[in-house]
């Protein structure tokens, strides 16, 4: 449980993600191999994808509820299910994310039609600023949502990490450090700043395309890149 290890030194930091699905283990897993103190989150301190996923991690690595998660993190990592989130987040307490950098992975897919998924947000609003919104206190930065969690910790993995990543959000200075970050720590080359946090609209719109574009190849290991 959530609670163990909790100093840090140097560049190490406290990390909290929020989910338990493949984005979120896949997120941890990799902040752990780093040297940094993980607390997984989900919606009961007994989850079960989260015990097993810090039993594996060793001292780094803590699970909880949202609210242990959050309260945790000096950074947060928000990789719940799009149709989730917003509950994910009022349930692990607004005041908990007060004055943190929260990176959003989330995509608001609506799979009730079965495949390929609809968007629940419109042309004129997007879950990303439905986060920033419910938290505007919190320095939300859109990103990674564009990519298979694989290429987002592995960039050079697929073509030498000759693609892009994007992100955006109202908040120059935590966009900064996001981007050290993904450079640092995931050996990102290219990160396009793409604006504030209205333009996760056309972040989320693509995610339909991207889900088409994995049918027709038939693998989710690609991406773009921007080319002037």
């Amino acid at each position: 449980m959530i609670g163990r290890n909790r100093g840090f030194k140097g560049n190490k930091m406290r990390i909290g993600v929020l989910g338990t699905g493949m984005v979120g283990q896949t997120i941890a897993t990799k902040l752990v191999s780093l040297g940094h103190e993980v607390c997984m989150g989900s919606r009961t301190a007994a989850n079960p994808k989260a015990a097993e996923w810090a039993g594996a991690s060793g001292a780094l690595g803590s699970h909880g509820t949202f609210s242990d998660c959050a309260r945790f993190g000096d950074i947060l990592f928000n990789c719940t299910a799009g149709e989730g989130t917003i509950d994910a987040i009022e349930s692990a307490g607004l005041e908990n994310f007060r004055g943190k950098i929260l990176l959003d992975l989330s995509n608001p897919l609506d799979f009730s039609g079965g495949m390929p998924p609809v968007l629940f947000s419109g042309n004129f609003d997007s879950l990303g600023e439905r986060i920033q919104l419910l938290l505007p206190q919190t320095k939300v930065v859109k990103t990674l949502n564009t990519v298979n969690c694989r290429v987002m910790v592995a960039p050079k993995k697929l073509g030498g990490g000759d693609h892009h990543v994007f992100l955006c959000g109202n908040h120059a200075g935590a966009k900064s450090e996001v981007s050290r970050i993904f450079k640092e720590w995931f050996g990102w080359t290219h990160v396009l700043d793409i604006g504030d946090i209205t333009m996760s609209r056309g972040l989320e719109v693509y995610v339909a395309f991207w889900v088409r574009l994995y049918m027709s190849l038939g693998t989710p290991d690609f991406n773009i890149k921007v080319v002037r």
